[in-house]
């Protein structure tokens, strides 16, 4: 080690590892430091920009509850979680897109036809699809856990004012793979900036504005799980997420309704007088 160097301290590094190291964890480690220690040398890092990235973790850190992630914030921010996302998504496929930091684990179950608007104000956007293997044959019984904003662009975990289990339910797609619920339509949000995450966004000039979207997680027996989004077409943040999240397959069309239309078979059938929007958006699973 005495002669460890600025040129060679990288490979001192990846000769420090043991003979019974799991050789991938030995790959992602190398191949991690070897790029920050370029990154070092390449910018030149003072040690006061040492510290400050040091005080910036720890920040994270202390600002990280159960409802708020700021380590997964900052993957999505810097394009990180899209990047991994896209490396995966199998061709034919719906494509995956970020998770967020804001899911809520053990959501009530939302019948097909249920309803996750409720009480709050706004637009019932009536939403329905299928779920379907990569031949377009229907997946019986696949599970479907969606979550959205409330129309005040917060998530519950995010909101004390709102159920922690507000706008989010677990379905179960019947026999033809199909999916259906009512909401309130959602809206164009802004990630929480009042953190590490904010200040690179506002050192980088960027905005912290999101289009609005629904997410969802499906999942089958023999499937990959789906992690991902739908977007409406009409929204201004669309070629603008803060967080890369946007594909061209995951972006629908809110198709309006006229007053007096709305269907049978839906929680709020019978309830709907006025003019509303609906959406059909299929999910490609792929196999396991």
């Amino acid at each position: 080690m005495r002669t460890v160097t600025k040129d060679n301290i990288t490979d001192v590094f990846a000769a420090y590892f043991a003979e019974d190291t799991d050789p991938r964890t030995r790959e992602v480690l190398i191949a991690m430091t070897r790029h920050i220690h370029d990154f070092a040398r390449e910018v030149n890092l003072t040690h006061d920009e040492w510290r400050k990235g040091l005080e910036f973790l720890e920040w994270a850190g202390k600002i990280t509850t159960p409802e708020r992630n700021e380590f997964v914030l900052l993957s999505d921010v810097l394009g990180m979680s899209s990047l991994v996302d896209m490396q995966h998504s199998v061709e034919g496929a719906t494509s995956s897109s970020v998770l967020g930091p804001f899911h809520v684990s053990n959501p009530p179950v939302l019948n097909i036809g249920g309803d996750m608007k409720r009480d709050f104000e706004g637009e019932v956007l009536l939403v329905e699809g299928t779920i379907r293997d990569l031949n377009g044959n229907p997946i019986p019984g696949a599970k479907l856990d969606i979550w959205q904003t409330a129309p005040n662009g917060m998530y519950s975990s995010q909101d004390p004012d709102q159920d922690i289990h507000s706008f989010h339910g677990l379905m179960t797609a019947d026999e033809n793979g199909r999916y259906a619920f009512t909401t309130v339509r959602p809206v164009s949000y802004t990630v929480p900036d009042d953190g590490p995450v904010g200040e690179i966004l506002r050192a980088a000039g960027r905005h912290p504005w999101r289009p609005s979207h629904l997410h969802y997680i499906a999942s089958a027996d023999g499937f990959r799980s789906l992690v991902t989004e739908v977007f409406p077409d009409d929204d201004p943040y669309l070629d603008e997420d803060t967080v890369f999240g946007v594909r061209d397959d995951l972006v629908m069309t809110y198709v309006a309704q006229p007053a007096g239309s709305f269907p049978e078979g839906f929680e709020l059938s019978g309830k709907v007088d006025d003019a509303y929007s609906r959406v059909d958006f299929d999910l490609i699973l792929a196999p396991a």
